[in-house]
């Protein structure tokens, strides 16, 4: 098989010189016409040893050639496929593995926040009961104190009236003697 300018193969015997080409002396007519036809009329083609077998085996040869360059193409996309597979691949697991690191490394930091706001935590915790306790010390303290308080003031009361009593009592002899 033989390919022309358009890409189309045909078959031809890849020995071309198996006819040869004979041109008649005898063509002196002057129509053109008549001179086409004489020259067509005195082509002579003599048949060379011609070999079906032979041509049937270049026919095949250059198939199984064609087949060949087609299977070649045919492996080295596959070739350049699996090693661009590959290559896709990998890319793949080291963005896993580098999605992966991320993922370790904000476990640490967030274990490590933990760790942080559970130290705070117990701190504001332990601060917390010794204020509650404190607050307790200081209500009974006011309590204390206020029921103090209340008690002067009572008394300074009884004596407050006491002393009226008594102002009363000494205003109240004061009249008598000066009447």
């Amino acid at each position: 098989m033989q390919p022309n300018e358009d890409g189309i193969q045909y078959m031809m015997p890849s020995n071309t010189s198996l006819y040869q080409y004979i041109p008649s002396m005898a063509c002196n007519t002057t129509s053109p016409f008549q001179m086409n036809r004489q020259y067509f009329h005195n082509i002579h083609i003599v048949p060379q040893d011609f070999n079906p077998q032979q041509s049937s085996l270049s026919s095949n040869s250059t198939s199984d050639e064609a087949d060949e360059q087609q299977q070649s193409i045919i492996n080295e996309r596959k070739q350049r496929r699996k090693i661009s597979n590959r290559e896709s691949a990998r890319r793949s697991r080291m963005r896993k593995q580098r999605q992966l690191d991320e993922l370790w490394s904000q476990v640490l930091w967030l274990r490590n926040e933990n760790h942080q706001l559970i130290v705070k935590l117990n701190h504001v915790s332990d601060s917390h009961d010794r204020v509650v306790k404190e607050n307790v010390v200081l209500k009974e303290k006011t309590a204390e104190l206020h029921w103090l308080v209340t008690d002067l003031q009572l008394n300074r009361t009884y004596s407050g009236l006491k002393d009226l009593e008594e102002i009363e009592d000494v205003t109240c002899l004061a009249e008598e003697s000066s009447d």
